[in-house]
């Protein structure tokens, strides 16, 4: 089935919706990126072509192809555009109900009874997003990273329903159309990635927080003593803190264990709107032009 995969929908075109988008237009594939008003789908093909535009500055894509990759895209603000899709992947808000209504709604308009159905959250059960569709045997969890165009690793997980033949077609989807490199992971919160990366960040926070150390020196201790390519802080921006503080709730709500819960300093500043390098302003400042 993933060789015939050429289809292909993304349901939100934020960071990460246009980011996996863009790698599906880039390896050739007819893309729709379905946004919640036609507003919205404007600035989500904004975001692809910045990005496009800075990939061929920095000489990792040459202007043509960067031009050949937008013409395969189209944005929209309706999900009934995705109708005659192959595979839609779900990259709405780390929220449960949010996406659990997108899954929803695919059910009742995807018209291929053999379509696949990804979600690419971080920290949510696959099995709820599932049992939203009537075809949970075809819903598989399909998380990429960010910068998706420059982050190769997806996280495939499958749920007690997703069926076998699921699993397989979207590990060969990821691997040999999008060349991604692909790791296995059951139906629980944070996965593999983010649960062994979200207790290193919140401890980074609890740091900052009780003033043990400054959110610079924090940064450049595991920067240069640790030879990580971003502090912890940085990267807690760079990923939003707001999607921190939901995965860590996430995990907190299924394990109870004290190092997932998120500090009082995050959900502080997650209700101040100082969410990280897309607000301008998080752990660290940012040049928004």
């Amino acid at each position: 089935m993933s060789a015939g995969i050429r289809r292909v929908g993304v349901v939100g075109g934020g960071q990460m919706g246009a980011g996996i988008a863009e790698v599906c237009a880039r390896a050739g594939l007819d893309t729709v990126v379905c946004e919640a008003d036609a507003t919205a789908a404007r600035a989500a093909r904004e975001r692809v072509a910045a990005s496009l535009d800075r990939a061929v500055r920095r000489g990792r894509l040459e202007p043509g192809a960067a031009r050949d990759t937008l013409a395969r895209m189209v944005f929209t603000g309706s999900l009934d555009d995705l109708a005659d899709r192959q595979l839609v992947v779900e990259a709405v808000i780390e929220n449960a109900d949010a996406k659990t209504e997108v899954f929803a709604a695919l059910d009742k308009i995807v018209e291929d009874p053999a379509a696949v159905f990804a979600t690419n959250t971080s920290s949510l059960p696959v099995m709820r997003l599932g049992r939203a569709t009537s075809r949970a045997d075809r819903v598989v969890g399909l998380h990429f990273f960010n910068p998706v165009p420059v982050l190769p690793l997806v996280e495939v997980v499958a749920s007690l329903h997703t069926a076998p033949e699921t699993v397989a077609a979207v590990e060969n989807f990821a691997t040999r159309t999008l060349g991604r490199t692909v790791i296995h992971s059951r139906d629980r919160a944070g996965f593999v990635v983010n649960a062994l990366l979200i207790p290193y960040l919140l401890a980074a926070v609890r740091m900052a927080e009780s003033g043990f150390a400054t959110a610079a020196d924090i940064d450049t201790g595991m920067e240069r003593g640790c030879a990580h390519p971003m502090g912890p802080l940085k990267l807690a921006d760079l990923i939003g803190l707001d999607t921190v503080a939901a995965i860590a709730e996430s995990l907190f709500d299924e394990f109870r264990e004290p190092l997932y819960s998120p500090p009082p300093l995050l959900r502080r500043m997650v209700e101040a709107g100082l969410l990280g390098r897309k607000a301008g302003r998080g752990f660290h400042t940012y040049d928004q032009g």
